[in-house]
C-alpha cells in the first residue's frame, strides 16, 4: 500500500469514528490528505471500498494487538476491557466498527461483512481463549455498548463503570483450571 493509500485511509478512520460511514465524503478526505479529490477516487474507486478498506486493515491491527496482550495476560476479558479502554481515552473515543455496527443494515454490503468480520474476529479469539461463546457475546455487547454510552455522556467513567464486574467475576475456562490448580 502507498503512503497516500494509507493516508487517506487514516483520514476516514477519524471521521468514521466520529460520524460513521455518513459523517465523511471524498471530498473532505482529499482536503483532510492535502490532496484532490480525484486523488482519493484512484486509490478507492467508491466510498464503499474506501470504508471495506479501512476496517479490514483495522481487523488485521487489532487481532494482532490482541495477540500480542494474549501474550503478556492470559485472561482475554482482561485483554478486550483493556484494548477498548484504550480506544475510549483516544482522541477518537469509539472503536470505528461499533460505530458502523449500530447501521450495519444501511450500509454497503462490502462494509457490512467487514464490520462483522471484526466482530466475528472478536468473538473467536475469547472463545478460542476458553471464554463460552455466550459469555463471549455478552462481553462485546457490553463493552461496545459501554463505549457509545461513555461517548453520548461525554463520562469516560461510565466504560469502567460498565466492565469492572466482568474483569473481576468473568473467567474463560483455561484461567478458571489454572487457578483450581494453584490451590
Amino acid at each position: 500500500m502507498s503512503d497516500l493509500a494509507a493516508a487517506i485511509m487514516d483520514a476516514a478512520e477519524r471521521r468514521m469514528r466520529r460520524g460513521g460511514f455518513n459523517g465523511f465524503s471524498f471530498r473532505e478526505i482529499a482536503a483532510d490528505v492535502g490532496v484532490k479529490s480525484s486523488s482519493v477516487h484512484y486509490h478507492f474507486p467508491t466510498k464503499g471500498d474506501l470504508a471495506a478498506a479501512v476496517i479490514k486493515r483495522y481487523t488485521a491491527e487489532n487481532a494482532e494487538m490482541f495477540e500480542r496482550e494474549f501474550a503478556k495476560e492470559a485472561n482475554p476479558v482482561k485483554v478486550f476491557v483493556k484494548a477498548f479502554r484504550v480506544t475510549i481515552h483516544s482522541p477518537d473515543r469509539m472503536c470505528p466498527c461499533a460505530v458502523l455496527g449500530g447501521s450495519s443494515q444501511d450500509l454497503p454490503p462490502e462494509v457490512a461483512a467487514e464490520v462483522k468480520r471484526f466482530f466475528k474476529m472478536c468473538h473467536d479469539k475469547l472463545v478460542e481463549r476458553g471464554l463460552p461463546s455466550d459469555e463471549a457475546s455478552q462481553l462485546l455487547s457490553t463493552i461496545t455498548g459501554a463505549q457509545v454510552v461513555a461517548n453520548a455522556m461525554n463520562d469516560l467513567s461510565i466504560y469502567d463503570s460498565a466492565t469492572r464486574e466482568f474483569v473481576k467475576t468473568m473467567k474463560p475456562a483455561s484461567v478458571k483450571t489454572a487457578a483450581r490448580r494453584a490451590k
